[in-house]
This record gives C-alpha cells, structure tokens and sequence, in this order.
C-alpha cells in the first residue's frame, strides 16, 4: 500500500525547507493507511518529521482546551464538519493563511479561515436492485413513508455522520417536519441501528432490508476490500443519490485547522497545502475513495461511475450549531432504541 501511494505522491512540487521546530504534531481521529503514507512521503519531501495521536474527536478538542498554551498539538485533522465547528467555538484554532485555500470551493473552507475541508463524503442510499427499483427512491424525507415500512437500516443516531445529515435536514424541513420525518423513519427500520457503515450494507445483502443509508467511501473500500465478502455486497448493490430534483445529497468533510498555540504554524501550512495540492487530493481519491475538494483532481473510476449529483447548498458551517437539537430529538425519541 506504502509503495503504491508513494508512487502515486511522487511528483508534489518539493517544499521549501520550514524554518523552526523540526516536528509537525498531528491530532487526528482518522485512521487510514492512506494519511500514514502520505505524512511519510511529507516528511521525505521536506525533512520534518510528523507525530500523530490518535483519539476521537471530543477527546482530541478537551485535550488541547486543557493543554492550553502548552499543547504539542499544530494540527487537528478531523472527519466532520460539525466537530470542526466544536473546535472553532472552544476557541483552540487559529485563522490560517488565506491564500492556501484559495482554490478550494468556498463552501469546504469556514468562512473565516478556521479550517479547511480536505475530503469530502456522501451520504447516500444503497440498495439491492433485486428488491428495490430505482424508481422507489426519491429523497430522505422518502425513507419515512409507508411504503418503506421495515425496510431501511441505520448506524446509530449518534454516530456523526448522522448527526451531520439529521442537522441538516432539520435545517432544510424546519422542526415541525423534520420531527415527523425523524419519528417516521423510525418507524420504517428493519431493525434497531447498530454496527458502521459495512454493516448497513451487509444487512442489505443479506435480505435484513432493503435500503441503507450510509457514506460512499465505504463502498469503494468494500469494492476493492481483501476480503471476498465484502467484495460480492459491493457487486450486488447499487448507490442512489436522493434529494436530486430538491434540495440535493447531503455532503460532509474531513477537514483540519492550525491549533490556536501551535509552536510550529509555518509547517503546519506547509502540509495544509501539501495535503491540498492535486497529486496528494488523488491519492486520497484513489486509495480511499473519498471525493477531493479540490475541483481539479481525479475522482476514482469506481465512484465516477455513479455519476455527478447534486449537493445540499447550506452552509456547512451551520450544521454544528444544530447538533445539540439534533441529540435532543434522537434521545426523546428513542429513535435507537
């Protein structure tokens, strides 16, 4: 894998040598070979070395709050929009240079600079094509009719990839509707939500329902999985984009930030703009199947084959405000339960 995506990274323009502190600490919540490989061709281009620690979200934001002005941390490099907002309003990132997003689509980038988005996933439905007709499928709000009574499946209400999407369709619908769609789409699942994404699918393969909804990345690691069995649920089922004809797919990102008392910010935005130059936005494409925010880069022909879709258009940004309504409404629901 290592030498596939060095391969690929080669030819990213060499960096100019980062004056200071010789190490680049990362606090991230991904976990791919892919970053590992591309932090390694980083620290091959430029002589820096690059320290990662692992943790989820929530704990990587009160840790750095806690360290304070002696946080190791430079980077945090997160995989949604709405923990990237939590770390804005605690107040542990600071602006990054303007320019280094300059060629990335407003809508990816926080409106003063506080992160960018890196990758970027949706959030579709997948379906197997003996049970479901295309022509069933419409829209989110589509899942909570009658007609999809115990035959949708979901990863927990909690899950952030969700709270994502449920904020922003309580955005769009307004909290009367988006209440009734929420209780309407508990209603129609085929069991409680439980497991990740591949389990979604696999309960579709295995004829436990027959839509799910669930982020495209994961199909693409199933597709080119070295497991066998992951590989035949790939091949069986088919992605649909809801919400075409209206308000579009709902989109999130992976994004990251220079923390607010990083000791080392030249070479932070020296990977920032590393992570976001077109070689490295095709190996996050090719070797995670995630869609690059750069509009210039190469999409997997495995994801291209779905074809173009249209996108939600509210601001990203918005949606962590939203979350804590969102929790609310799950939990007096009982939506997991």
């Amino acid at each position: 894998m290592k030498t596939l995506l060095f391969t690929l990274i080669f030819g990213v323009v060499l960096l100019a040598g980062c004056e200071g502190q010789d190490t680049l600490v990362i606090y991230t919540d991904r976990h791919y070979e892919t970053d590992d490989a591309i932090y390694d061709a980083f620290e091959r281009e430029t002589g820096l070395s690059v320290e990662i620690l692992s943790a989820s979200a929530d704990e990587l934001i009160q840790r750095i709050q806690s360290e304070g002005e002696t946080t190791p941390a430079d980077l945090l490099f997160l995989t949604d929009v709405g923990r990237l907002e939590r770390a804005v309003d605690a107040d542990i990132l600071t602006p990054m240079d303007a320019t280094i997003v300059a060629a990335i689509p407003e809508r990816y980038v926080h409106p003063d600079a506080y992160y960018t988005g890196v990758t970027k996933r949706a959030r579709v439905l997948v379906y197997h094509p003996d049970r479901v007709d295309a022509s069933e499928l419409s829209t989110y709000e589509a899942l909570a009719e009658a007609s999809m009574a115990g035959r949708v499946v979901i990863r927990s209400s909690q899950n952030v990839y969700n709270q994502s999407l449920f904020a922003s369709l309580l955005d769009l619908q307004g909290e009367a509707a988006f209440d009734a769609w929420l209780s309407g789409l508990k209603s129609n699942l085929a069991r409680r939500p439980a497991g990740n994404d591949r389990d979604q699918a696999k309960a579709v393969f295995a004829g436990e329902a027959d839509v799910a909804i669930m982020n495209t990345y994961y199909m693409g690691k199933m597709a080119f999985s070295d497991d066998p069995y992951e590989r035949d649920v790939a091949r069986a089922l088919e992605v649909f984009f809801p919400n075409q004809a209206t308000t579009g797919t709902h989109v999130n990102i992976t994004g990251l930030g220079v923390v607010k008392h990083a000791d080392n910010v030249e070479a932070a935005e020296a990977l920032i703009t590393y992570l976001l130059s077109e070689n490295v936005q095709n190996v996050f494409a090719a070797t995670n199947y995630e869609y690059p925010v750069l509009e210039s880069a190469t999409v997997h022909p495995y994801i291209e084959a779905w074809g173009a879709f249209n996108e939600q258009t509210i601001p990203l940004s918005r949606l962590g405000d939203l979350y804590p309504t969102v929790s609310m409404k799950v939990d007096e629901l009982r939506f997991d339960q």
